[in-house]
């Protein structure tokens, strides 16, 4: 089992750039690249990861481009991370395929998550006590309807608790209070999160309101 405590910034660097280099090749050659033999052992666990895609526009600056992974740990860390980057690339049905152009004005991103857990709560109102914005990815379920928000989503927008919920509710094509009704189940995950600085350029641990 992956020990989230263990994962170094090493890991990180590691990481981001095998997701911009499966990126590259697949969008240079149309394959995809395996998992290299330096890969650290630690990386070979299974674990959710998210690879999100920002691209920089004079005078706007980021612009999100792409952004899909795997919530449950059913995969290798570093064969679930090629896979989502290339994805995020290249499936993200919100968004055109990227151009082997346009990876020059990316940066990349990855998200390791740790298993998401049921938030069990005696009443809806509870949910503004138990979630806390910085530390926890959430994730809604109601009656075949789902959708996730990563946990430095409510950070960039400055969203409080119950904002961050609607649009939990909205990214799962539900009603914005559904995160109220009985039926509906709400999830939460931790995240590691590194991410370049520039296109290509040096990778950082990103450092949210609350630590994990």
């Amino acid at each position: 089992m992956l020990r989230y405590e263990d994962i170094t910034d090493e890991h990180g660097r590691f990481l981001v750039r095998l997701a911009r280099q499966a990126i590259e090749t697949y969008l240079n050659e149309g394959k995809h690249i395996k998992p290299p033999p330096n890969t650290p052992e630690i990386l070979k666990e299974k674990s959710g990861v998210f690879v999100t895609l920002n691209k920089l526009i004079a005078s706007k600056g980021e612009e999100l481009r792409g952004c899909i992974g795997y919530i449950q740990p059913v995969y290798p860390l570093v064969e679930a991370t090629i896979d989502a980057a290339i994805s995020a690339a290249t499936r993200d049905p919100r968004f055109p395929p990227l151009s082997a152009e346009e990876l020059s004005e990316i940066l990349v991103e990855v998200t390791i998550l740790t298993p998401p857990e049921l938030i069990k709560v005696s009443s809806p109102t509870d949910y503004l006590k138990e979630i806390i914005i910085g530390r926890d990815g959430l994730i809604v379920e109601y009656k075949g309807f789902g959708g996730t928000l990563l946990p430095q989503v409510p950070v960039e927008y400055g969203w409080d608790v119950r904002t961050f919920l609607e649009h939990l509710c909205w990214k799962a094509f539900l009603p914005k209070d559904c995160w109220k009704w009985p039926e509906t189940k709400i999830y939460r995950y931790q995240g590691i999160i590194f991410k370049e600085d520039k296109p290509g350029g040096s990778v950082h641990r990103i450092k949210l309101t609350t630590d994990f």
